[in-house]
């Protein structure tokens, strides 16, 4: 997740896989591994300097030894100057419930307060990877993958109260193993445009996308536009953000930041980095 700061920089926001103690392999071991939310600064979105310390640890965050993950940092309209952090509350494996859960920053996303209680739960649901899009109306729209079937949505009148919307935003279908992680930008001239990801099985990932007219509605593009391809990304490429970042010519574009995994690990998994693609001009 990648937001502007007051002075003018760019502030990512990513996850940290590490292994637990005695776990050597654990950060490729979905249940042997622990996660944190660290943020790096950039004035240009080409280089990037990694802040100290972490913004948010598994313990602050309510997961324990566990993870927290996927951050979506967004400004509160109502509070100026602050920032709302939403976060993926995750459990000890795939199968078990995982929660939305919320944090409150004054400090332009320095540091973080976690709000009491889940944005978005429900008994042996797991939501992950949240979104969240403000509405014409005053009200917000919260989009969460609820694994594995895909991305669902909830309306809210404050950020915190959220209402689950009925059906699926986007199903996996029968094409992909999971889909999940949207990414839904409001589009200039009207409408909204979705990136997500999606598993056609679990060795490969890619990022597709969708288009709605009312941000409930989807009608889904066929073809991926980003697929695993280059040395760093060789076997997925999934969870991404978009952002606008100077262009050379002075001017803005947009750049989507995306996790890469190489697959030289068992399961095509391997190490885990953040890469980068601009649109076409």
């Amino acid at each position: 997740n990648v937001v502007p700061t007051a002075d003018g920089r760019l502030r990512m926001y990513y996850t940290q896989i590490l292994p637990r103690p005695g776990r050597a392999a654990g950060a490729t071991e979905y249940e042997y591994a622990t996660a944190r939310i660290l943020s790096a600064v950039s004035t240009d979105g080409e280089r990037w300097a990694p802040e100290s310390g972490a913004r948010l640890s598994p313990q602050e965050g309510g997961a324990d030894d566990s993870r927290v993950a996927s951050p979506e940092v967004v400004p509160v309209l109502d509070a100026p100057g602050r920032l709302r952090m939403y976060f993926e509350c995750a459990p000890q494996t795939l199968d078990d419930p995982c929660s939305i859960r919320s944090a409150i920053s004054e400090d332009d996303g320095l540091t973080w307060r976690v709000e009491p209680g889940d944005r978005l739960a429900a008994p042996g649901a797991a939501y992950a990877a949240p979104r969240l899009v403000y509405l014409q109306d005053g009200r917000c729209r919260l989009y969460a993958s609820l694994r594995p079937e895909g991305v669902v949505s909830a309306i809210s009148e404050d950020g915190v109260s959220f209402e689950l919307e009925p059906g699926y935003r986007v199903h996996r279908g029968d094409q992909y193993q999971t889909v999940f992680a949207a990414e839904v930008l409001r589009i200039a001239t009207g409408g909204y445009r979705m990136y997500y990801g999606g598993y056609p099985d679990p060795t490969r990932a890619c990022v597709l996308s969708a288009v709605s007219e009312d941000g409930l509605d989807w009608r889904l593009e066929p073809e991926p536009v980003l697929t695993p391809e280059e040395r760093y990304g060789a076997a997925k490429v999934s969870e991404m953000c978009v952002a606008g970042v100077p262009g050379p010519d002075g001017s803005e574009r947009y750049r989507m930041f995306y996790e890469a995994a190489d697959g030289t690990a068992p399961g095509k998994r391997g190490v885990w980095r953040i890469l980068a693609a601009d649109a076409a001009l």
